[in-house]
């Protein structure tokens, strides 16, 4: 079995998502060499904390509304023109973003970026496009490294180019983007059947983000919801984790990136190396609850943790679970929606993922000031403990109902 899953994955299908990779991480890398930046620039004209919340939240507004439109986009239109045209707007965002003389043109800069930026689902449709079921997971976590990889290389590239000046990180993340989008041009293949495109439509994206609410113990919306509430508990423990290691570890901004460098390291590893083993083996329901299972543990060690040792074991588990879990969730999700909507569930899945990220964060930061330091981590680890309920009987009968939902994947060609 696993030899022919090795096989199937070095063919074609590798290649077209290879180029798939590059394009993500090249994009990434030019988001990071900006948002780092962020605060300075707005302090700069003359904008606190309340603008620089103001830059950061804009920017996920106009991806939480965007996302459904460039999926439904994408299924109607193809993978590749959303994600070129994506990619053009973040050119142009980078662009005011070098030259904003007021914090109205950076805040225009951010939401056209997050407009752009709104393609994440889309990039996952063309994953859910171009593999085989039993190898989405092993594939997505391929994806994830990547955007690791441009995490960790943005934000020294972006100090880098301050050499050239003030504009000199949105020129060259602009410069990035125009190289990327004819890379993109020119090597992407489209992942679409567009001949079904031209027959089947996909809905609305009201209904569709209307559906998850309504329809909420189907075993699509029910992946949905797992995966926006595990993804809000994470990023509620990243929001106040730096305030944390320095109020109660003395870890100053001096020392913090070997906490973050350490967390992106373990995730790469995991994600790029053995994740598809363990899919191959365990399958992506098991995984993905195991997964849930590490995270709750972590979360919920942290604050106990007596020594260094004990703390970076309980870190250490935060990205080994989100690593199982996210891949492994988004590909239970394409098994279950038809290929004339992936594009727009990949999106309304971006949307509720994108809107626990500001609830959740805004909950811990209130928690930790408010109610106890380790108040945040508790509820994000009972978070996370709700959601390994809510996936309880997705997998009936050995998980052949989700293996059934999926179609013959396309050409991998």
């Amino acid at each position: 079995m696993s030899q022919t899953v090795r096989s199937r994955v070095s063919g074609a299908t590798r290649g077209k998502l290879f180029i798939l990779i590059v394009t993500n991480f090249v994009d990434m890398v030019g988001l990071l060499m900006i948002l780092p930046l962020l605060p300075y620039y707005a302090d700069e004209l003359g904008g606190g904390g309340m603008e620089v919340a103001l830059l950061v939240s804009s920017f996920t507004a106009a991806q939480l509304i965007s996302a459904p439109l460039w999926g439904r986009f994408s299924d109607r239109h193809g993978r590749k023109p959303a994600l070129l045209v994506g990619l053009a707007a973040a050119a142009i965002a980078y662009v005011v973003f070098a030259f904003a003389t007021s914090l109205w043109v950076l805040l225009l800069s951010r939401i056209v970026q997050g407009a752009g930026g709104g393609t994440v689902g889309v990039i996952q449709a063309y994953v859910a496009d171009s593999t085989e079921p039993q190898n989405r997971a092993k594939a997505l976590g391929w994806l994830s490294a990547a955007t690791n990889l441009g995490v960790a290389l943005g934000p020294p590239l972006g100090s880098l180019a301050l050499l050239l000046g003030r504009p000199g990180p949105g020129l060259v993340a602009a410069t990035l983007c125009v190289l990327n989008i004819a890379f993109a041009s020119r090597f992407l293949k489209e992942s679409r059947d567009m001949t079904e495109a031209s027959v089947k439509r996909p809905g609305a994206s009201r209904q569709a983000i209307m559906r998850v609410v309504t329809h909420s113990r189907e075993p699509a919306p029910r992946l949905i919801w797992i995966y926006a509430i595990a993804m809000g508990a994470f990023s509620g423990m990243t929001a106040i984790l730096a305030l944390f290691l320095l109020d109660e570890w003395a870890v100053g901004p001096d020392r913090i990136w070997m906490v973050f460098t350490y967390l992106g390291v373990i995730s790469v590893i995991t994600r790029a190396g053995i994740l598809g083993t363990l899919v191959d083996r365990f399958g992506e329901v098991r995984l993905s609850r195991a997964g849930l299972v590490l995270l709750a543990i972590g979360l919920s060690a942290i604050p106990f943790a007596g020594n260094y040792v004990l703390l970076a074991l309980a870190i250490a588990l935060v990205p080994l679970g989100t690593a199982f879990t996210f891949p492994c969730v988004t590909s239970l999700l394409s098994r279950l929606i038809p290929s004339n909507e992936r594009g727009l569930y990949m999106g309304v899945q971006q949307t509720f993922g994108g809107l626990a990220r500001v609830i959740v964060p805004l909950w811990a930061g209130f928690a930790y000031d408010q109610l106890g330091h380790g108040v945040p981590f508790y509820t994000s680890a009972l978070l996370i403990t709700g959601t390994i309920f809510l996936g309880l009987g997705i997998d009936a009968g050995g998980g052949t109902k989700v293996a059934a939902a999926e179609p013959a994947a396309e050409s991998a060609a």
